[in-house]
């Protein structure tokens, strides 16, 4: 029979030719064959061959004619009728899907397929596929897809990748942008264009819109969103999974996930919130790891942990069969093959493809040799050089290049690097998807094409002398720089990649640094950390000297800063990246540097309270910055002076530097202090502090209008961590004035700010609402609040001991005067171990207080009378007021009121009743 105008069909002859060609072994112009039958077929009017089936995968519905007699060929060919496009979501997807027979996993699939039936009743579901490299993890996905095509139904698919895995969100950047159908042409308006079509109807408002914007590098007004860093990274998380939820609206959703062992941190994360979220939604989430991937996912009701074992012998040789169809393999051969292969499907698979290709019938090819600095086994390494080896010259060049740009990579890319005639590249492509070792998307100069394995990447990448992989991967950078810069702005961690490869240290360093500080820009902090790191573990390769010690302290300094975002105050990362860079800097004698690093040294003694190590560290500050015009280092030795002399008990001293700080403060020229400086404002930070000094020396109404200066002015700065520091220290004065309803006001705005805004606090706020609701008569709750928060580490330790009097306070006014005994002399040993002084007259008047409730009246007057002494050492004018009226009470009591009367008559036009705290 032949096929023609009778039958209906229209023989496309160069498809059919192509098809049977390559059963011949000659390579015909294949690469763009789906793009060509999408474009040529009317469903029901065209005939291709039996191997042009095979490479288009799962792309269209056919159905199957027989052999068939062709004009052309002698004998005659099975054809294939095309009934229509299949369901299947993407030609990238098609063509994976049947690249390798399923053997041996019935079980599993049918598991899926359970689950994917509840996933289409309304329950959402989540499965963990784990196992070892070449299990057939993503194959098993693969089936799920084939099976469910007749279902209506959407799919998404996530890749993470080795390069990438520093690279903040990076599967869901790359999803979002293929589903726009971003090219490079595009303009930026074009993009988004695209973008907002994709988005507009999962978007819950315009502030989604321009986070995810943001996200893809493009123009966005998010900058201008009044947001804490914590919120922004939330409210971006949440416009992502709104887009899940508008998908899983319509109908039901398959995500598969790949690959998670390559996870980012930012995108981990997310994913975390994705499993949790898809519970209530119609979604099937398919999460692909390695076996030795740690993870917290398992457990729940709606996870289900499915690993994939080896093939046993028998499915092995079934795989065996399956691939070599006709060819007749021995079983000799078939047993080697399934010996060889352990089980792993895709060893067998390159492995018997290895024997087909060779033409040989015999073992030869099995011949390996180990190759112990390589991560994959020496059989399927040998087999896979085999196989690139009889693809020929050219196409054994692109694939080694393609390895050297990464697991995916672009036509544009590719094509610039290899330097080969455009005929000769395609050629080069054409083979390698031919042979299964790389799967195509599109068409080119539009196409891109994904290695079918990591392990066969490892593998191709493995041919190369280490000469040559230097010069590829100096090739990879030098045509990223020049024709790819938009793709170097957005991920400098790519460009640093292949420089690293190229041995190219000092350009690598520099652009190692780049990507860290983009990666904050972006709030992804850990990833900016593993930047900074991999610089710092390239720098011994350059020569010694400044050079090199200027890149590392930068370095240094900018791990740090993150390593505070990331892990707080108390991260010894940042204290090993300050010390060092100090060091670094000393040796130089960089003063700017060396500031950098003895300030971070310095935060860092700030968030854990060692007073003694601050003092020597702010007056190293001081050194470095007298006599110089440099007002912003002037400003933040001067904020590191006023919260150190605060603390350690000098309030003159630090109401001075405060009020320095608040001449030198710019909002304009300072206003970036809030990022590099402690994650506050130095000008709110100058008011609030200068008022609590300011009420300590005994001027409360200039404490008051100073403490709501300060509120303003954070609320005008619109920076919320600022405001939330400002509130909390007005709720502190106005507690000690006295006010207990003021303060808990403030402080109830500052936790409403906290929640809204994702922040920490920098003071419990516990301990504020304990000294309230003791001032109020609430004594039991006043009581456990303060204990709560200090058995919750919640807060800044350097705040601990403010805590300590609260519940002293608390306890003394309970009569629970034994108690209070003990916390306030636990006071004195954490006062001890930091050098803290701020309350230490309160701790002595509160232990006074105590020893009198325990009738102990003679240490009580010591203890009094030792609070009065180091209050007027101070010139604390409020807790020596505080001290007197506490010990002219005891007097009082004792009949001694003409003592009591002189002690406190220097007071009685001083302060208002209001600061007078009833004892």
């Amino acid at each position: 029979m032949r096929l023609g105008a009778a039958s209906g069909l229209v023989v496309v002859g160069d498809l059919i030719g192509v098809g049977a060609a390559q059963e011949r072994g000659v390579v015909g112009e294949t690469s763009n064959l789906a793009a060509r039958l999408q474009a040529l077929a009317k469903p029901g009017t065209l005939a291709i061959a039996d191997s042009t089936r095979r490479q288009i995968g799962a792309l269209f519905e056919l159905e199957d004619l027989g052999p068939q007699s062709l004009a052309g060929f002698a004998e005659p060919q099975r054809a294939w009728r095309v009934v229509g496009e299949s369901g299947v979501l993407s030609r990238f997807e098609a063509l994976r899907s049947e690249a390798t027979p399923l053997v041996g996993r019935e079980e599993e699939l049918d598991l899926l397929l359970r689950r994917w039936q509840q996933t289409k009743a309304g329950e959402g579901r989540v499965v963990l596929v784990s196992g070892e490299p070449g299990i057939g993890k993503s194959r098993l996905t693969a089936a799920l897809s084939q099976a469910i095509q007749g279902d209506s139904h959407i799919r998404l698919r996530y890749f993470c990748s080795p390069h990438y895995q520093d690279s903040a969100l990076y599967p869901f950047i790359t999803q979002l942008e293929r589903a726009a159908g971003f090219v490079r042409d595009n303009t930026v308006e074009e993009k988004l264009s695209k973008l907002r079509e994709l988005l507009t109807h999962g978007a819950r408002g315009d502030d989604e819109l321009e986070l995810l914007a943001e996200l893809l590098s493009l123009p966005s007004s998010a900058a201008d969103l009044n947001l804490s860093p914590q919120r922004k990274r939330e409210m971006l998380f949440e416009a992502l999974l709104h887009q899940l939820e508008a998908l899983a609206q319509g109908r039901p959703l398959l995500m598969v996930f790949e690959d998670a062992h390559w996870i980012d941190p930012t995108t981990r994360e997310l994913l975390d919130l994705m499993l949790d979220r898809v519970t209530r939604l119609p979604v099937l989430l398919l999460v692909t790891f390695r076996s030795e991937f740690q993870h917290a996912w398992s457990g729940q009701p709606h996870v289900t942990a499915l690993a994939l074992n080896r093939l046993d012998g028998h499915d092995g040789a079934a795989m065996v069969e399956r691939l070599a169809g006709n060819a007749g393999l021995s079983p000799g051969i078939v047993d080697e093959i399934v010996a060889r292969a352990d089980g792993v499907p895709l060893f067998v698979e390159e492995l018997t493809k290895a024997v087909l290709e060779s033409g040989d019938r015999d073992n030869r090819v099995l011949v390996t040799s180990p190759l112990p600095d390589l991560q994959i086994p020496a059989t399927l390494h040998a087999s896979l050089i085999a196989r690139l080896d009889r693809l020929g010259p050219i196409a054994k060049e692109v694939g080694q290049t393609g390895a050297v740009i990464g697991r995916e990579f672009g036509y544009d890319l590719v094509e610039q690097v290899v330097q080969l005639p455009a005929a000769e590249l395609r050629t080069g492509l054409e083979r390698l998807a031919a042979a299964g070792l790389l799967f195509c998307r599109g068409v080119a100069p539009q196409s891109f094409y994904l290695f079918k394995h990591a392990l066969v990447q490892d593998a191709a990448y493995g041919t190369l002398l280490r000469g040559r992989r230097q010069e590829l991967h100096a090739r990879v950078a030098a045509v990223l720089e020049q024709h790819f810069a938009d793709l170097v702005e957005r991920q400098p961690e790519l460009l640093a990649h292949h420089l690293t490869a190229a041995g190219d240290s000092e350009r690598a360093v520099d652009q190692w640094l780049k990507a860290g500080q983009r990666a904050t820009e972006r709030l992804a902090h850990l990833e900016a950390i593993r930047h900074f790191e991999r610089g710092l573990a390239i720098l011994p390769t350059l020569p010694q000297g400044p050079a090199r010690d200027r890149r590392e302290i930068e370095l240094q300094l900018a791990r740090g800063l993150s390593a505070f975002t990331a892990e707080g105050y108390s991260s010894t990362t940042a204290a090993e990246a300050y010390a060092r860079a100090r060091e670094l800097a000393e040796e130089r004698g960089d003063s700017h540097q060396l500031f950098m690093a003895v300030y971070g040294l310095w935060q860092s003694a700030n968030g854990a309270g060692r007073v003694l190590d601050c003092r020597r560290l702010s007056s190293r500050l001081q050194q470095l910055t007298a006599g110089r015009a440099d007002d912003e280092l002037r400003l933040q030795a001067h904020h590191s002076a006023w919260a150190t002399c605060l603390f350690a008990g000098e309030p003159a001293a630090a109401r001075e530097h405060s009020e320095v700080g608040r001449r030198l403060y710019d909002p304009e020229r300072h206003g970036s202090h809030r990022l590099l400086y402690g994650g506050h404002d130095p000008g709110a930070c100058a008011r609030y502090v200068g008022a609590l000094t300011h009420w300590l020396l005994g001027f409360p109404d200039q404490a008051l209008a100073l403490s709501s200066e300060s509120l303003i002015f954070s609320e005008r700065l619109a920076h919320p961590f600022s405001l939330v520091d400002a509130s909390l220290f007005n709720a502190m004065l106005h507690l000690d004035r006295g006010a207990p309803e003021s303060a808990l006001q403030r402080l109830e705005a500052a936790q409403a700010l906290v929640a809204e805004q994702r922040l920490a606090f920098n003071l419990e706020p516990r301990f504020l609402r304990g000294a309230a609701l003791s001032a109020q008569g609430a004594l039991e709750e006043a009581v456990t609040c303060p204990r709560e928060g200090l058995a919750s580490g919640l807060g800044a330790k350097r705040l601990r001991t403010y805590g300590i009097t609260r519940l002293a306070d608390a306890l003394a006014h309970q009569g629970e005067h034994t108690a209070a005994l003990v916390v306030a002399r636990g006071g004195f040993a954490l006062e001890e171990q930091t050098g803290q002084r701020w309350w230490d007259a309160e701790l002595h008047r509160l232990e006074g207080i105590a020893l009198v409730g325990l009738n102990r009246l003679e240490e009580a007057q010591s203890a009094l009378e030792e609070a009065l002494r180091i209050a007027r050492r101070q010139q604390a004018k409020a807790y020596e007021l505080r001290a007197a009226t506490s010990l002219a009470r005891l007097w009082g009591e004792q009949g001694r009121r003409a003592e009591a009367r002189d002690l406190l008559a220097p007071f009685t036009a001083g302060l208002p009743k209001a600061s007078i705290r009833p004892i």
